[in-house]
């Protein structure tokens, strides 16, 4: 078992770990310890990566025999509570799904219930993907070699419309990958969608727009971010075919639409081509703007990715894209191809000074033009396609009665379920450490049609290692309706 070491010069305990209550139950002092411990870690009380004193402090801080501690820790360990490393100590595992113990502690058929909001031991919910993807060699030989070309000036406040560097690599990756029409002058890079939009919402609001329809499910996120800026959000139906665009012209003072074309989120349809093209209409007659949210266009399993609206009408079409669900949010970096017109607008929204890294600018723009970027794609739509399927093969074993709707693509799926049992098998996951989204999580608040999927599921099968993804998809498969 791994150790901390006692402070030599001051025979200090503070190096051994947390200070530690624990209700010792029982005439049996090892059973006990190891039922309290089991419990701090189920409750939450002990958080994941909590480091645990030492064997030979808690001993002593307990006044039970040090093997007694020792053989706790161990067995806690082989159940998945506890991780332990030389050198490390002993910690809360992350992560863990433990096995039911023999004797001692609630388990699923018997003793109390695990409370339904205690802290999850993995998650489905939607997001970005698997961190520890993230392609940090190539990353480090891109920024290496883009550092070692820098010109000086680079070092500076920057442009404001972003690096030319990169926006030159995303003006061809883009009409290489996704149909983009864009030269390097229409591209402005932002934080991320979360501040493009901001950013657009305020230029709108500046020309003395007041509604943004958006579609009837997607994130609270990005409503309350259109209404902080001051623009009403109506709601336009969503089904197997996206968007309900048609709905627009029934829509009067809405001034642009927000879309997520390529793969509705969180429903996982794409806009039919005669939708396309009525949004398109729609904007070119009204003059009205649409915002199109390429969020996960890459990922498309079953064929080539669905091309951007903007290739339609790049001069009504602000596109937006991100590096975080191809690489990761924490890179913070996104671009908006804006029409002409639109630009002054939004790059005085932004500011003078540019708010992204240049470091990452430059990088990313190296990491594009040397290829890394596509490989990186390939590699993580290669493994996506394989997490979707198994997640299909585990229903159509485990739970037959469940279907899989959307396109091939994307970084989640939405599971359909009998009517009125969507909270319940949320509960059920929960109860067994598992985080799942509800769509009721992204339903507008004021759509009141009939919604295409009244009760369902969005899992995210591309956030977790493969072995937390296997245990997350057995469970989720043990609490779904047979």
């Amino acid at each position: 078992m791994a150790e901390d070491q006692t402070n030599s010069s001051t025979g200090s305990l503070a190096g051994f770990g947390v200070d530690l209550h624990l209700d010792l139950n029982g005439t049996r002092l090892g059973a006990g310890l190891t039922a309290a411990l089991r419990e701090a870690v189920r409750s939450g009380r002990l958080t994941p990566g909590t480091r645990l004193p030492a064997s030979r402090a808690l001993a002593a801080d307990l006044g039970i025999a040090r093997s007694t501690v020792t053989e706790c820790y161990a067995e806690l360990v082989a159940e998945g509570w506890l991780t332990a490393r030389q050198g490390s100590g002993t910690r809360v595992a992350q992560l863990a799904t433990p096995r039911p113990a023999a004797g001692g502690g609630a388990t699923a058929t018997g003793g109390a219930a695990a409370p339904a909001q205690r802290r999850s031991t993995g998650g489905l919910s939607p997001g970005a993907g698997e961190f520890a993807e993230f392609p940090r060699v190539q990353w480090l030989a891109a920024a290496r070699r883009a550092l070692a070309a820098a010109p000086p000036s680079a070092f500076g406040y920057g442009d404001p419309l972003g690096r030319m560097e990169l926006r030159e690599a995303l003006a061809d990756y883009l009409s290489r990958v996704r149909g983009v029409r864009a030269e390097p002058d229409q591209i402005v890079i932002c934080a991320g969608f979360h501040h493009g939009l901001m950013l657009v919402a305020q230029a709108l609001r500046s020309r003395g727009a007041r509604a943004v329809a958006v579609e009837s499910y997607g994130l609270a996120l990005y409503r309350d971010l259109l209404t902080d800026a001051g623009l009403s959000i109506p709601p336009i139906a969503v089904d197997d075919s996206g968007a309900r665009t048609d709905e627009l012209e029934q829509l009067s003072g809405v001034d642009a639409v927000l879309l997520t074309a390529a793969h509705q989120f969180p429903i996982g349809f794409a806009l039919s081509p005669e939708r396309r093209a009525a949004a398109r209409d729609w904007a070119r007659v009204t003059g009205g703007w649409i915002l199109e949210d390429d969020y996960d266009g890459e990922f498309r399993y079953d064929r080539k990715p669905v091309g951007a609206v903007q290739g339609l009408d790049p001069e009504r079409v602000v596109y937006f894209g991100t590096a975080s669900k191809s690489l990761g949010p924490a890179l913070r970096v996104g671009w908006m191809v804006l029409p002409q017109s639109l630009l002054p607008d939004v790059v005085a929204a932004k500011g003078r000074v540019e708010v992204v890294s240049v470091i990452e600018q430059l990088t990313l723009a190296e990491f594009i033009t040397s290829g890394a970027f596509d490989r990186h794609v390939r590699s993580r739509r290669q493994i996506n396609r394989r997490r979707r399927e198994q997640l299909i093969d585990a229903l159509a074993a485990n739970a037959p009665g469940i279907r899989v709707i959307g396109m091939a693509a994307g970084l989640q799926a939405v599971l359909v379920l009998p009517p009125g049992t969507e909270n319940a098998v949320r509960d059920a996951a929960a109860r067994h450490g598992l985080l799942v989204s509800g769509l009721a999580e992204f339903r507008h608040p004021a759509f009141d049609s009939p919604p295409v999927v009244r009760d369902g599921l969005v899992v995210n099968f591309s956030a977790l290692s493969d072995a937390a993804w296997e245990r997350a998809l057995a469970i989720l498969c043990s609490v779904l309706p047979h």
